[in-house]
């Protein structure tokens, strides 16, 4: 079972009570704003050895129509370097193992250059990302992977 919680550390055991106004994610952070475009990893992009899962822990909540830009070197023309994809894989148990044969790959190792590969995170569901290159390996060993499960923005 895989759980996601979000929890207000600093949660005063007093009088306060929760209502939209003090309720952190009751509301965008900028309400005129409907979405928000994340480079994964930062000015790190996606590479190997990069910690992933603490990068959307510490990046996160993400919303609904939130974009993820993930953002690589392409391969080099001699052959040397290390490719890198995207791969979307369709359960918990796949993405812990990166189990590759029922991922779907959605950016092949050229499409990460220049302004980067973009996914748009539509529905209200658990996605799990990971390189899907030397069969895995960059998931497997390389952190190369994490999960975000995105939001829905409340109006009041």
């Amino acid at each position: 079972m895989f759980a996601i919680g979000l929890a207000n550390y600093d949660f005063n055991w007093g009088p306060t009570t929760w209502n939209k106004t003090n309720c952190p994610y009751s509301h965008p952070p900028n309400a005129t704003q409907t979405s928000n475009r994340f480079i994964v990893g930062g000015s790190e992009n996606w590479h190997y050895g990069f910690n992933y899962m603490d990068w959307a822990r510490n990046n996160g909540p993400f919303f609904v129509n939130d974009t993820l830009v993930f953002k690589y070197d392409p391969p080099n023309v001699n052959g040397t370097g290390f490719p890198h994809s995207v791969y979307l894989f369709s359960n918990y148990r796949s993405f812990i193992k990166c189990d590759l044969r029922r991922a779907k790959r959605i950016a092949d190792p050229s499409q990460g250059a220049g302004e980067g590969f973009e996914f748009v995170l539509k529905k209200i569901q658990t996605y799990y990302f990971g390189c899907g290159e030397h069969k895995g390996i960059h998931c497997k060993t390389g952190n190369m992977k994490f999960a975000v499960m995105p939001l829905k923005h409340w109006r009041f």
